[in-house]
């Protein structure tokens, strides 16, 4: 038995160095299979990185074109999956300095003036993740020092949260407490000391601990009978415009925002005028469901004359058996899951 898996052992680093030498000569199918089973959670890492689905790939195709153009200095003494890692992880840092980066946007509602909000958000851009791309994505090997759950580094609890930190602390704790890479591996991987390292390290926890709130640790699990429930009476309040029933459903501090417009609404109060608000302007909404970052979601579609339009994805952030955050997105992500802009009329 040791000796047959000894043998498929061999096998295995045989075939992978028959296609890093033939990447290396210029074989794009040999490059394709060595980079192929690494693909999904690149992205997902450039996306906890840069909080922007479309920034994330992005970043993934210029971290492929970087190790294909590269591939000749990769000197085999870390892993392929490591060396690629190094790559995203700079590319990313690149796009977070840059000049470039989106910003925040207006209130844009045609005839609805928003109610005074609690607060401005700090997080100027923000986009949800589809669950459908998280499938092999988030099931990966992880450093014996990683902090976090797969799921819960994936929820926009968390995702958004990062977004207040500094690029290189962003950087070390993701690779460090999400991934669980030794720190003299993120040390090389980021050409600085193990020290430069660690007091990142430290910096960006003691700002996550303050910034990331106690619900995101305490959501039902997924397709639960409290997660359905939950949801199913969610979706009755919100298609029926029933306000009292929408606001018996949050918690006492529920947080609703709408990245990349940074008014932010803390509070059933606050949610309540939000909601008013909303609901006076536009009576008739439709529900699609979807999921989004390790979350339940939906499209909204506002009823018109010509049928249901896309309005805009909110994503559910769920504590026990309460509602404690809702995120509104722009329609422009829909294509992104999947899902269309509008609606054929009900008969």
């Amino acid at each position: 038995m040791e000796l047959h898996t000894r043998n498929g052992a061999a096998r295995v680093e045989s075939a992978r160095t028959d296609l890093m030498s033939r990447a290396r000569s210029g074989d794009g199918e040999a490059f394709r299979a060595l980079t192929e089973p690494h693909r999904r959670e690149l992205q997902v890492h450039c996306y906890r990185m840069l909080g922007s689905f479309q920034d994330a790939e992005d970043a993934l195709q210029d971290t492929m074109l970087a190790a294909w153009r590269g591939l000749d200095r990769f000197d085999g003494r870390a892993s392929l999956r490591t060396w690629l890692y190094r790559i995203a992880t700079n590319r990313c840092l690149d796009a977070l300095r840059s000049a470039r980066r989106r910003q925040a946007k207006q209130w844009d509602a045609p005839g609805i003036e928003p109610p005074e909000p609690t607060r401005l958000g700090e997080t100027p851009w923000l986009e949800p993740y589809p669950d459908a791309l998280l499938d092999g994505a988030i099931n990966v090997p992880l450093g014996p020092e990683a902090r976090y759950e797969q799921t819960e580094s994936i929820s926009l609890a968390f995702v958004t949260a990062l977004q207040i930190l500094p690029p290189r602390q962003l950087a070390v704790l993701i690779l460090r407490d999400v991934l669980g890479l030794h720190a003299s591996e993120v040390s090389e991987m980021l050409d600085t000391t193990v020290e430069s390292v660690k007091s990142a390290l430290k910096r960006a926890r003691a700002t996550l601990q303050q910034r990331l709130p106690t619900a995101a640790r305490n959501e039902p699990p997924a397709d639960s009978p409290t997660e359905d429930a939950l949801v199913a009476k969610f979706v009755t309040a919100y298609e029926s415009a029933d306000i009292t029933a929408l606001i018996a459903l949050l918690t006492d501090d529920v947080f609703i925002s709408m990245p990349p417009v940074p008014l932010e609404y803390q509070g059933r109060d606050a949610a309540a005028r939000f909601c008013t608000t909303i609901f006076a302007a536009i009576q008739t909404f439709h529900l699609l469901p979807t999921r989004a970052n390790a979350q339940p979601a939906f499209a909204v579609y506002q009823q018109t004359p010509t049928g249901p339009q896309a309005s805009a994805l909110l994503v559910l952030t769920l504590a026990a058996d309460r509602i404690a955050a809702i995120t509104f997105f722009e329609n422009t992500v829909l294509p992104a899951f999947d899902l269309p802009q509008s609606l054929p009329n009900a008969q």
